[in-house]
């Protein structure tokens, strides 16, 4: 299963943009708190639409528990990284999880130390700080869907119809 793992989110709407994205691409959300918004905030409610009740999600109380009750291949992103996305190789055989951090400062330098071999970063121009974080999930959640094969979902358009445009 792919997992997508936000460690301490910030931004309601970023949340909810994950949130609508994990339920479409049928992918697990993991919440490291302190989050910094509550499920009860509008701006949530918004930009996750009617998907939370579709979303399996969980939240841990810090990185440890998360890290204690999860096990698979880890790929972190993180502006710091030294290798492009595109050099990941997704293992098919593991729970995969892609671990992001929180708007302001991303996932701490303590955590990314450990594990320099399995962070990734997304290239972009040099004075370019960062990309918006749900835009980032997006990419790296379609690029491992994309190498491991767009397990169970449709390819087709299955709401409307396969030849809507046809019509």
């Amino acid at each position: 299963m792919i997992n997508i793992v936000l460690y301490e989110p910030e931004i309601p709407q970023n949340t909810g943009n994950i949130m609508r994205t994990c339920m479409a691409f049928d992918m697990k959300l993991h919440l490291i708190e302190p989050l910094g918004f509550s499920f009860d905030d509008k701006y949530l409610k918004r930009s996750h639409m009617d998907y939370i009740n579709d979303v399996d999600y969980r939240i841990y109380r810090d990185y440890d528990e998360f890290t204690k009750e999860n096990d698979g291949q880890f790929v972190y992103f993180s502006r710091y990284g030294m290798k492009s996305f595109s050099e990941c190789i997704f293992d098919r055989e593991r729970d995969i999880y892609l671990l992001f951090g929180k708007e302001s400062t991303g996932i701490p330098k303590v955590i990314l130390k450990d594990h320099l071999d399995d962070t990734y970063r997304f290239p972009m121009k040099a004075n370019a700080r960062s990309l918006n974080l749900s835009n980032c999930v997006a990419i790296g959640a379609y690029e491992c869907l994309r190498q491991t094969g767009f397990d169970g979902l449709s390819e087709r358009e299955a709401i409307k119809g396969p030849d809507w445009l046809l019509r």
